[in-house]
């Protein structure tokens, strides 16, 4: 059920988010991180796995606050995380190998080709993206949606990340003929693509497909629990 302001504004760019948005990162992420594991002779856990995404999760959110560098997460998370468990590794050697695997992963969001296929021409369809650029542009183009895009965005690129307000200017400056009031970004972090769409003075959809519980205060414009039902806020016949 689509959530929200159901006031059919006619947009004309629309900014997609990647990771759990349109590509499975929990899936890619899950087989990158057994290929790592089984790399060292380690038979992987779901604690072991818990425990990675907490110490990532806490990093990236530093990233998102400005607080560390975008290095400073990469390279250190799995030397944080072999610590746990009183093993003393190359982080940065860890990272270039997880990269490696973690560039394969480009499983889809179910609906997700479909769906930025037919909007293609209908609107000025962007990436907006936190991550690696490498990576990213690795993953979408095994995908298949790289040439979907008018261009992709990558927060390694623009010297800034979302949600801060420079990320969108970058992104802004780039795009001819851009309007905020023409705008909407969809993507699945409240404190990321929503909270950044905000202070960028866009509409933002926040694709929700596990029903969570909105605690921050952050409240999207939309929400959405199907891809498709995307289709209903723009006012578009689903193919």
């Amino acid at each position: 059920m689509v959530k929200g302001e159901m006031i059919m504004k006619k947009y004309q760019t629309l900014l997609f988010d990647v990771d759990d948005t349109l590509l499975d990162f929990a899936a890619a992420e899950a087989l990158a991180l057994n290929l790592l594991f089984e790399s060292r002779n380690i038979s992987p856990t779901k604690e072991m796995e818990e425990s990675y995404k907490k110490i990532n999760q806490r990093l990236w959110s530093l990233f998102e606050e400005g607080k560390i560098s975008r290095d400073e997460v990469i390279n250190t998370r799995f030397s944080l995380l072999f610590k746990e468990m009183d093993q003393l590794v190359d982080g940065v050697l860890l990272e270039k190998n997880y990269r490696g695997y973690l560039e394969e992963g480009h499983q889809l969001i179910n609906g997700a080709f479909e769906l930025v296929s037919a909007l293609q021409n209908h609107y000025e369809l962007y990436i907006v993206t936190n991550g690696v650029s490498k990576t990213q542009d690795r993953r979408l183009r095994d995908s298949g949606l790289h040439p979907l895009f008018k261009e992709i965005f990558v927060s390694e690129d623009t010297g800034f990340q979302k949600p801060m307000k420079g990320f969108f200017d970058h992104v802004f400056d780039r795009i001819p003929n851009f309007s905020p009031e023409q705008a909407l970004i969809i993507g699945d972090s409240l404190s990321s693509d929503i909270k950044g769409g905000q202070l960028a003075g866009l509409d933002t959809c926040w694709f929700n497909p596990n029903a969570k519980s909105n605690i921050t205060g952050i409240l999207p414009t939309y929400e959405i629990h199907d891809l498709n039902e995307l289709y209903t806020i723009l006012n578009l016949e689903q193919r």
